[in-house]
């Protein structure tokens, strides 16, 4: 089981040297992976009384731009969205700059996926909210017609390209794919198409039936099911310290090929302290 880091993207702060030091000490630690959550805006909490999740006071980095840094201060660590709000953003305009990440890192990035949950995001970029589940399906089959072929001609429920193409492409001409989200349409559609799970629940009976049902629909559309990969993440500030081991070996008797470890929420006041407690985190979970 390969095991990542989430990248603190809230805590972090602003200076490159920080998060220039975070990804080269989380790599030299020996973290396969560095997962970084994605969000464009945040609603102003003075006009939505009520408001609990990100607001406009939370920095969050353009996970593709802070990925094309990162691929240049690092050498083997793997670039993953954990996720992309993907039906938030243009199919075509993540293509290119999904392949751009993946050539300037030397084929490192994993592109996690999901529709998504703040209603204000998807109003101020003049996408729509309501069938972002649906379209998010054909927006991964223009994205993998976009890397693999120099022409693309496509005419879908809600994308039209007319024999055009992105270039640079990927040179593996593929990159992989993984849907987040615990919803049964992900759960399929994550079997279907996709090239692994971010489940975002505990090892126990319900999540292995999950799991079960993702291989499942692997096999019901002709797939080997042992190809699709699962990644569960552990955050330690939710799950006691002395469940952490547990917590990783649950998951790897579940078949995980991957996990994550997220440090925020501990009230940890720097990167370093961040990289202290990953640190010490892989030694228990190895």
């Amino acid at each position: 089981m390969r095991i990542g880091a989430v990248f603190p993207q809230i805590e972090i702060g602003d200076d490159p040297a920080d998060i220039r030091g975070w990804a080269q000490s989380v790599e030299e630690i020996g973290y396969t992976h560095a997962l970084a959550f994605d969000h464009v805006l945040g609603a102003d909490v003075a006009t939505r009384p009520g408001w609990r999740a990100y607001t406009s006071e939370t920095a969050f980095h353009e996970v593709f731009v802070l990925f094309g840094y990162l691929a240049a201060v690092t050498t083997t660590l793997e670039l993953m969205t954990g996720v992309l709000v993907l039906p938030q953003r243009q199919t075509a305009l993540v293509a290119k700059q999904a392949a751009e990440v993946d050539i300037l890192s030397g084929g490192r990035l994993r592109l996690g996926v999901g529709v998504g949950w703040n209603h204000v995001e998807y109003e101020a970029l003049n996408e729509s909210f309501t069938n972002r589940g649906a379209r998010s399906a054909e927006q991964v089959e223009v994205m993998r017609l976009l890397w693999a072929n120099p022409s693309v001609n496509f005419e879908g429920k809600w994308h039209r390209i007319d024999h055009a193409g992105i270039k640079p492409r990927p040179a593996s001409g593929r990159i992989p794919v993984w849907f987040g989200g615990n919803a049964e349409q992900v759960l399929r559609r994550a079997g279907r198409i996709g090239d692994g799970w971010l489940p975002q629940r505990a090892p126990d009976a319900i999540s292995a039936a999950m799991v079960e049902r993702v291989r499942e629909h692997a096999r019901k559309a002709g797939r080997d099911a042992s190809e699709v990969g699962f990644e569960p993440r552990l955050v330690l500030a939710e799950v006691p310290e002395r469940q952490w081991a547990a917590f990783a070996e649950g998951w790897r008797q579940l078949g995980a090929t991957h996990l994550c470890v997220s440090t925020m929420g501990l009230g940890l006041k720097s990167a370093g302290e961040h990289v202290s407690v990953l640190r010490d985190v892989l030694k228990i979970l190895q």
